[in-house]
């Protein structure tokens, strides 16, 4: 039997994947923060082991007998995150990681990336070989740790990343936010509302993980894992405000003055120290394209999405409202 160890199970795609795994039988180990709450994974069964992921001598003791890693950990991108802490978690924690690895005879290590690696696309849909312009700390550290991970290719063990776009689903809450806009009817679209944005549920991410842990052509490549398709942000504004039951307003505002107001609300927020209300970030959402094609993955590993839009965000809502978190 396969033996797994996975970083991140705490969090959102890392849970959803242990989770996937140990439902199958899986024998699996999650490797965990020792102030995480693991309650949830214990629950399903799962084994976590405590420890630091910088720390050599732990992991390597902790990825003895394993089979697949599955590096999904990462520091996240936080307005004036510690640039330090992107390097350490999303770089030499992932050069702990293959070291030990290596030493340890694991087959193969399945790295999580982001397609935010390509910043914004100029020429949609974008494929894995598009131009690499990382836009900020959080983007080049993956960079870097992906090809940090690229790089052990030819150190006895297989790597292979994958990159996932715009993961959404239960468990989740980094779309409420425009769940409950749209909801309350405060929504306001910033600009066209024309630019492109990707989305994958958190089934077919997962899918495309478990086809990069076994297939036979997945290693020393790099894969996108998307959605069937991408859609404008006027299109899934009213994709989400039609699974509510809502008829969504055409409020909009020109771009150029909100990004304006975004720039100087985070020049003086980093000055006085406070957390930015509207920062450059935010308004990139409303402003930069994000398309991509899962055709190489389709080619490769016969990986096909399986969740669509209106299903997918028909059971996000869903989840929403049975945590009491939208009406």
């Amino acid at each position: 039997m396969t033996r797994y160890a996975i970083t991140g199970a705490t969090g959102f795609t890392g849970g959803a994947l242990a989770k996937t795994l140990a439902a199958d039988g899986a024998d699996l180990v999650a490797l965990v923060r020792a102030s995480s709450d693991t309650r949830e994974l214990t629950t399903h069964g799962i084994r976590c082991v405590a420890l630091s992921l910088l720390d050599a001598d732990a992991v390597a003791d902790a990825l003895a007998g394993i089979d697949v890693v599955f590096h999904i950990a990462a520091a996240y991108r936080a307005e004036h995150s510690d640039v330090d802490e992107f390097h350490q978690v999303n770089v030499e924690a992932t050069r702990v990681l293959l070291d030990a690895a290596v030493r340890n005879g694991v087959k193969r290590f399945v790295h999580c990336s982001t397609v935010g690696v390509q910043g914004a696309i100029d020429e949609p849909p974008a494929s894995e070989s598009y131009r690499l312009a990382p836009g900020d700390h959080y983007q080049q550290s993956k960079l870097d740790g992906e090809q940090l991970a690229m790089s052990y290719a030819d150190r006895d063990i297989e790597v292979t990343v994958v990159r996932p776009v715009g993961i959404y689903g239960p468990g989740d809450e980094r779309f409420l936010k425009l769940f409950k806009a749209i909801d309350r009817n405060l929504f306001l679209m910033i600009g066209s509302g024309e630019t492109l944005y990707h989305l994958t549920y958190i089934d077919d991410l997962v899918k495309g993980f478990t086809l990069a842990a076994h297939h036979p052509a997945a290693p020393g490549e790099v894969f996108t894992i998307c959605g069937a398709r991408y859609t404008t942000l006027n299109e899934l504004t009213d994709a989400i405000a039609q699974a509510m039951g809502r008829t969504r307003r055409r409020w909009k505002v020109p771009s150029l003055p909100v990004v304006w107001a975004a720039h100087v609300c985070d020049w003086v927020c980093k000055r006085i120290g406070v957390a930015p209300p509207l920062y450059p970030r935010r308004v990139e959402f409303f402003l930069l394209d994000r398309a991509f094609t899962h055709a190489k993955a389709s080619q490769y590993l016969g990986y096909e999405p399986s969740v669509g839009l209106e299903d997918g965000l028909q059971r996000t809502l869903q989840w929403y409202r049975e945590q009491g978190l939208v009406r």
